[in-house]
C-alpha cells in the first residue's frame, strides 16, 4: 500500500551494531567481577582477623605452653583454638589483658591486676582534716583519753590522732595576714566567763583556768558556739606564795612524780582542748629540771603549749623544740593596761606584728574592758583582710615541719 501502517511491529528497526553490544557485555562483566573479588576478600579478611583490628604493637602471640611433666611437641599447623593474644597493658591500665581466640572465631577476654609500676598514676593519701563536726564538739572524743586516778586524761589516739588536730578551730589554710587572740581566766567568774561567752566572735580562743568553776558547762558552751579552747595551768610564780595561783600549783620544789600528779589533776577537769596555757609560773617555767617531765608529758598527750611570754626567763621555747612538742609564744599582752582605749592600741600594735611576720598572738583577760574592747576592733579588723584563727594555727608543730 505504499505504507509502513500494515507492517508487523517491531521490524525494520535499526539493529545495534555488533561493536556496540559487545562492548557493553564485557563492561558489565568486568564490574561485576570485581565486586565479586571484594566481597570475597573482605568475607576472608573477616575470619583471619575477627576483631576487624589490626593488633597494636604490644601484643604478642603465643603458643600454649605445655604443662609440667609434659614434653612440648611442635606444631607445624596452628589452629585458632591453640592462639593466645597475650595484651600488655600500659602503665596507666592498672590491669593485665589476655585474648583467647577460640576455634569458632570469637575473642574471649580475661582481666587480672597487676603490680602497678612507678610510672603509673599516683594514689593521693588526703591527711586528716583538722576539727571536729560542729554537732559533736560538746562530746570527746573516747579514743583521746586515758582513764587515770586523777580523772580521764587527754592523749594521742591509736592511729595518732592528737587532741590538738581534734579539737582544733578550722581555718582556711590561706597564707594571708593571720592573728589568734586568747582570753583567758575563764571559769574563775561566772559573770566575767558569761559576757565573754556572749560578746566575743567563735574565732577568739577560749583559756579555762583549772582552778575555776563549772568549768565542764562552759567548756561545753564555748565549744557549742565554735571556740577552740586551752587549758591554764597554775605554775609557780617568783614570787609564791605571797602569789598563789592555787592548791594545784606546779612547784620546783616538788619532784617529778608530784608535779606530774598536780598537772594531771588539772588536765582532768575538762575535754576538749588543744593545749595548755601557763597561769602564771615564771619561776617554774625557768627551771629546766622541773619543766622538762612536764613537756614530755604534755608533747606525749598531743596537746601544745602556749607561752603567755610574760617571763623573760622562761624555758618553754628552748625544751619544747628539744623535745618535739608543738608550742607558741604570745607576741603581745593585750590588756596589761585595763583601759578601752590602751587595748585599741595595743590591738593595732598587734596587727602591725602580724602584717610584718605573716602571723600573731595576742592574749588577755576576760575583763569587761578587755572583752568590749577585742569584739569592737575585731568587727573592724576583718574588714582590712586579717584572718583570725584559733591558736593551733600559729604554733609550731614539728610534724608540720
Amino acid at each position: 500500500m505504499g505504507t509502513d501502517l500494515n507492517a508487523p511491529l517491531g521490524q525494520n528497526r535499526k539493529t545495534r551494531s555488533s561493536k556496540s553490544q559487545k562492548s557493553g557485555l564485557t563492561f558489565g562483566r568486568l564490574s561485576l567481577g570485581v565486586c565479586a573479588l571484594a566481597l570475597a576478600g573482605i568475607s576472608v579478611w573477616s575470619v583471619v582477623k575477627p576483631t576487624g583490628l589490626i593488633a597494636p604493637p604490644d601484643t604478642k602471640i603465643v603458643a600454649d605452653a605445655a604443662q609440667p611433666g609434659e614434653k612440648a611437641v611442635p606444631d607445624p599447623v596452628t589452629t585458632p583454638s591453640t592462639l593466645k593474644q597475650q595484651k600488655t597493658s600500659g602503665a596507666l591500665s592498672g590491669a593485665h589483658v589476655e585474648e583467647t581466640l577460640t576455634d569458632d572465631g570469637s575473642i574471649v577476654t580475661k582481666f587480672s591486676p597487676k603490680q602497678r609500676d612507678g610510672e603509673g598514676p599516683a594514689f593521693i593519701e588526703v591527711g586528716r582534716t583538722k576539727g571536729q563536726d560542729p554537732r559533736l564538739a560538746t562530746f570527746p572524743n573516747d579514743e583521746l583519753l586515758e582513764d587515770s586516778p586523777q580523772g580521764r586524761l587527754p592523749v594521742t589516739g591509736p592511729d595518732g590522732l592528737r587532741p590538738m588536730d581534734q579539737y582544733a578551730r578550722p581555718w582556711s589554710g590561706a597564707r594571708g595576714i593571720r592573728i589568734a587572740l586568747v582570753v583567758g581566766g575563764l571559769g574563775l567568774s561566772q559573770t566575767g566567763t558569761q559576757n565573754a561567752l556572749r560578746q566575743l566572735s567563735p574565732d577568739v580562743t577560749m583559756a579555762f583556768a583549772a582552778t575555776g568553776n563549772s568549768l565542764q558547762r562552759w567548756m561545753q558552751e564555748a565549744r557549742r558556739s565554735g571556740h577552740e579552747i586551752l587549758l591554764q595551768v597554775p605554775f609557780e610564780p617568783f614570787d609564791y606564795p605571797d602569789n598563789n595561783p592555787g592548791p594545784h600549783t606546779l612547784r620546783v620544789a616538788l619532784d617529778a612524780k608530784k608535779n606530774l600528779s598536780e598537772l594531771h589533776y588539772s588536765l582532768a577537769q575538762i575535754t576538749n582542748y588543744t593545749g595548755i596555757m601557763n597561769f602564771l609560773g615564771g619561776r617554774f617555767l625557768s627551771d629546766a629540771g622541773a619543766l622538762e617531765p612536764v613537756m614530755r608529758d604534755i608533747g606525749r598527750r598531743g596537746l601544745l603549749f602556749l607561752d603567755d611570754a610574760t617571763s623573760a626567763q622562761t624555758l618553754t621555747g628552748t625544751l619544747a623544740g628539744t623535745i618535739g612538742v608543738p608550742h607558741g609564744f604570745a607576741d603581745m599582752v593585750v590588756d596589761d593596761q585595763i583601759d578601752r582605749t590602751a587595748i585599741l592600741k595595743k590591738l593595732d600594735e598587734l596587727e602591725r606584728i602580724a602584717r610584718r611576720n605573716g602571723g600573731a598572738i595576742g592574749v588577755a583577760s576576760a575583763f569587761d574592758e578587755s572583752v568590749a574592747a577585742i569584739s569592737q576592733w575585731m568587727d573592724e579588723a576583718g574588714t582590712r583582710g586579717i584572718e583570725f584563727v584559733g591558736v593551733s594555727a600559729l604554733v609550731k608543730d614539728p610534724q608540720q615541719q
